[in-house]
């Protein structure tokens, strides 16, 4: 059954740290659920459910397809504190690109080895925090940068960053702003030597949202070439490679996956004490997020309805500015229609979804079909978790980062 699902407020502040087991809720749970938060808390401002139960079916699926490369979860996609915990309680580890993220982690506790400086440019004064609190692993892809961490940190571990091939299909390609060419490694390598430092491995990014996995192959067989460039140089032998981010959940993550395990053995079999580390954002967080907004608005145009929300492209939606995916979301007529909230059957029309701003760039949605729907009944909006609150802002007054989280799961027997 599902956890606590009449009484919300209990779980508000549900740490998500426990170790039983749990499911993600069916389609059906996850409505009920959201419908008692909004009876139960007479709620009319949006919220998101956290599906503990999502989070955990996700961690075994990529162990089950890459037992061989240890998560640092990409902080940046969704900093919920709830999230972390249970990725910290699930055995990821963490990939932060400032001050502020390091110390979110190791606020949970998590100790200062499980996380990555993951950020290519540092600020001086995140660097000298970072050397200050034990975190010693970091990637460089300049000399600049290499001067910087002499300055502050200079007993932390590097990753030379490399630029990964231009053939992913990312929908936000990476190289234009990080990575070495191929021509300055050997010149960073030898300015790394100069320096003293411990250089440990490769890295790179394919990008997020990449459509073409050989990209990974290609990247990976580019490591290798940096692995032996190292050793030509006399230099300590390399032991880790991180191969970044670029993971969605699904059947794209298990063809990813395959690549992933197909180049490793063919580039890196004769490396058998080898660290393999990837930054998982989107995969961990995209699918077990759903939002709920309360329509506050209606205006009939004909055959056209137009409804404003309370939460929009400012906020949980500003990824739509960029990231042009479909929108999944199922209306709840809990108010106008509670005997068929979900409104199933009933006949469908053209519509507008506005957010809640001034801003006429504040369009959810266009020319989608909807049933009739009233002031105070609300849209369900799934997969709601990569980059939707952490990117959100405060525009206009509408605080994204004030939309409460409920945590939910169902039992697993």
């Amino acid at each position: 059954m599902v956890s606590s699902p009449r009484s919300p407020k209990a779980e508000i502040s549900a740490s998500g740290l426990t170790r039983k087991r749990v499911a993600a809720l069916s389609e059906n749970e996850l409505l009920a659920f959201i419908q008692s938060v909004i009876s139960d808390e007479q709620k009319m401002e949006p919220f998101y459910v956290l599906d503990l139960g999502v989070v955990a079916d996700l961690f075994d699926m990529w162990t089950s397809n890459l037992p061989m490369v240890q998560p640092f979860y990409a902080v940046k996609c969704n900093p919920n504190p709830d999230l972390l915990r249970e990725m910290a309680a699930l055995g990821s580890n963490f990939d932060c690109a400032s001050r502020a993220e390091i110390e979110a982690i190791l606020a949970l506790g998590v100790l200062p080895d499980r996380i990555v400086f993951a950020n290519s440019c540092k600020a001086e004064s995140h660097i000298k925090y970072a050397a200050s609190v034990g975190v010693n692993l970091t990637p460089f892809d300049s000399k600049e940068e290499l001067e910087k961490i002499r300055k502050w940190h200079p007993e932390c571990t590097l990753l030379i960053r490399i630029k990964s091939p231009e053939i992913s299909g990312a929908r936000f390609p990476l190289g234009a702003k990080f990575g070495a060419l191929p021509e300055e490694v050997v010149p960073l390598l030898q300015a790394a030597q100069a320096g003293k430092f411990t250089v440990s491995g490769v890295s790179f990014h394919i990008g997020s949202g990449a459509t073409n996995f050989r990209a990974f192959e290609e990247a990976i067989a580019a490591a290798k070439t940096v692995f032996e460039k190292a050793a030509q140089l006399g230099m300590p032998k390399m032991h880790i490679l991180n191969i970044g981010g670029g993971f969605s959940a699904g059947p794209r993550f298990t063809d990813a996956a395959s690549v992933v395990k197909t180049a490793l053995q063919k580039y890196f079999f004769n490396e058998p004490c080898l660290e393999v580390m990837a930054e998982p954002g989107q995969y961990f967080a995209e699918s077990s997020f759903t939002l709920a907004a309360s329509i506050i608005g209606k205006r009939i145009r004909d055959e056209l309805r137009q409804y404003w929300i309370n939460d929009g492209i400012y906020g949980s939606m500003n990824f739509l500015l960029y990231d042009h995916n479909d929108v999944i979301l199922t209306p709840l007529a809990c108010i106008s229609n509670r005997g068929n909230p979900t409104c199933k059957g009933l006949k469908t029309y053209d519509s507008t979804v506005f957010g809640p701003t001034c801003a006429a760039t504040d369009t959810i949605l266009t020319d989608h079909l909807l049933p009739e729907l009233q002031v105070n009944d609300w849209l369900v909006f799934h997969k709601m978790g990569a980059y939707t609150s952490s990117c959100g802002t405060k525009f206009n007054g509408f605080d994204t980062f004030a939309i409460s989280t409920y945590i939910a799961h169902s039992d697993k027997s």
